[in-house]
C-alpha cells in the first residue's frame, strides 16, 4: 500500500519546511528521489501527489517539501498566501533549505545517496546543489532555469533598488506578489557561487535534462544551454509540452496529465539505468 508521511524541519531564518515521504509499504527501504519545487509553487501544486505516488508505485521513496520562504502556510497548504516570507525569499535561504533537507534525508531515511529532480527555479537549484554534494548520485531537472535573474528579468533592477521591492504577477490568482530587493543583493554578492551553468560544467554525475518545446515561460534553447554545458547529460525534448506538462492547480483528476506521464515514464527509466 502506498503511504504518505508528514514531516518538519527548522529551514533558513528559523522558518518552517513542511515536507512528506510518498512510499510503498512492501518497500521501506527503497532510493530516495528529492524533489525541489519552483518560483511561485510548492509541494502541493497541481499533480505532484500523483508524481509522487506514481515513483512510490514504481520502486522509489519520494520525497517533496516547500521551500521555507514559499509562502505556503500549514493553514493553507494550496497557495502561497504568506505574502511577507514570499518577499523575503533569497536563493541562499533556498539553497540552505535544500542542504537541510538533503542532510535531514542522510541522517534519518537510512540513505547514504539521494537522487534529485529539480522543476524551474527549483532545477537552477538542484543543479548547484549537484554539482556540490557528493551524496547526490543522479540528477533530472524539469523545465529548469539557466540564470537566476531571468525569474525577474534584468531590466527591472535598476527600479526594484530604487523602490526597495517589485512584483509578480500570479497568472492563476492575478494577485501581485511582492519581492524585496534582499533577493537581488543576495545575488549579486553571490554571483559566482549562484551560477547555474558554472555549476552545470561541474557536474560529473549522470542527469537528464526534460524540456517542452511550448514552454512560454523557460524556451528550449535555456535546455540547450545546459545541455551544451555538459555534454555528458541527456536532454529529452517533449513535443508540445508545456512549463508544467499539461498539468494545472488545483488539480482534481485522478490520473497524470499524458505529457506529465511521459515524463515521469522516461525519469524512472533513466533512474533504473542508474
Amino acid at each position: 500500500m502506498i503511504h504518505k508521511e508528514e514531516f518538519s524541519l527548522t529551514g533558513a531564518d528559523q522558518k518552517i519546511i513542511a515536507g512528506d515521504i510518498t512510499y510503498d509499504d512492501k518497500n521501506t527501504k527503497a532510493p530516495l528521489v528529492i524533489f525541489v519545487h519552483g518560483f511561485k509553487g510548492f509541494k502541493d501544486w497541481g499533480a505532484h501527489n500523483l508524481v509522487a505516488r506514481y515513483f512510490a508505485q514504481n520502486g522509489y521513496r519520494y520525497l517533496k517539501f516547500n521551500l521555507s520562504h514559499s509562502g505556503v502556510t500549514p493553514d493553507k497548504p494550496n497557495d502561497v498566501s504568506d505574502m511577507d516570507a514570499f518577499a523575503a525569499n533569497t536563493v541562499s535561504k533556498e539553497m540552505l533549505d535544500v542542504d537541510v533537507v538533503i542532510d535531514y534525508a542522510l541522517k534519518n531515511l537510512g540513505v547514504n545517496e539521494v537522487f534529485l529532480i529539480g522543476h524551474s527555479r527549483g532545477g537552477g537549484l538542484s543543479i548547484i546543489q549537484a554539482a556540490n554534494n557528493p551524496h547526490i548520485k543522479g540528477l533530472i531537472t524539469w523545465s529548469a532555469i539557466s540564470d537566476f535573474s531571468s525569474l525577474w528579468g534584468r531590466e527591472r533592477e535598476e527600479e526594484w533598488k530604487k523602490e526597495g521591492k517589485i512584483y509578480v504577477m500570479n497568472a492563476r490568482t492575478k494577485e501581485k506578489m511582492p519581492l524585496n530587493v534582499t533577493l537581488l543583493s543576495d545575488f549579486e554578492a553571490n554571483k559566482e557561487k549562484l551560477d547555474i551553468l558554472n555549476s552545470a560544467k561541474q557536474i560529473n554525475i549522470p542527469w537528464l535534462i526534460v524540456q517542452g518545446d511550448d514552454d512560454v515561460n523557460v524556451p528550449l534553447e535555456t535546455a540547450q544551454k545546459l545541455s551544451n554545458a555538459n555534454p555528458s547529460s541527456r536532454l529529452l525534448k517533449i513535443e508540445g509540452a508545456n512549463h508544467v506538462y499539461g498539468a494545472s492547480h488545483p488539480f482534481d483528476k485522478e490520473t497524470l496529465p499524458a505529457q506529465l506521464l511521459l515524463v515521469c515514464e522516461k525519469s524512472l527509466l533513466f533512474l533504473n539505468g542508474l
